[in-house]
């Protein structure tokens, strides 16, 4: 036998839809509104000493597969460091360092970083970067020419290494003639 259903019964079915499309939209509308983060907390620590702990626009950060770009609501993700410059945009500003070998932990309103090894471009010795540049070439030369006594692959990060934080401090330079170029 077939069952006939009361007109009350098809109402209430449609209340109930409607009141769960009224539901669905409102949680839609109200995921929409949440906004992304506007900036990031940026934070690179060493062993030794903290480094950045600062609101920033944007970053961009050696990771072992290629730099990674991170603005704000980023899928997050932890990713190892490789040797390279890390850059920062705060405003119109950007700031440079130079990092060797560590972590990054990528929120969407956070970036960690955990490095071995991080220097500022400003606190990068010219001088003694080039002597390192000098040695680790000479090293390298000694590798390539069969000597036992020269690990190849220290030698190649040695010679990475340097020339990174010459790379940044280059960039703090030019950074600061176009800035002291601006005043005048």
């Amino acid at each position: 036998p077939q069952t006939v259903r009361p007109d009350s019964a098809v109402l209430l079915d449609s209340e109930i839809l409607h009141s769960y499309w009224l539901l669905t939209t409102d949680y839609l509308l109200l995921t929409l509104q949440m906004s992304l983060p506007t900036h990031l907390t940026l934070e690179i620590v060493t062993p030794d000493r903290a480094l950045v702990t600062e609101e920033v626009d944007e970053v961009q950060l050696p990771g072992t597969e290629g730099y990674l770009g991170i603005l704000p609501g980023h899928t997050p993700l932890l990713t190892s460091l490789r040797v390279g410059q890390v850059w920062y945009r705060k405003g119109a500003d950007t700031h440079y360092l130079s990092v060797a070998f560590g972590f990054a932990e990528v929120l969407p309103d956070r970036v960690r970083l955990l490095a071995r090894i991080a220097e500022r471009a400003e606190e990068i010795d010219v001088t003694r970067a080039e002597e390192h540049l000098r040695k680790a070439e000479a090293e390298l030369q000694a590798a390539r020419a069969g000597n036992n006594d020269v690990d190849f692959d220290h030698a190649r990060i040695s010679l990475m290494k340097a020339l990174t934080r010459l790379q940044v401090a280059g960039r703090h330079s030019a950074h600061a003639a176009s800035q002291a170029k601006k005043r005048n």
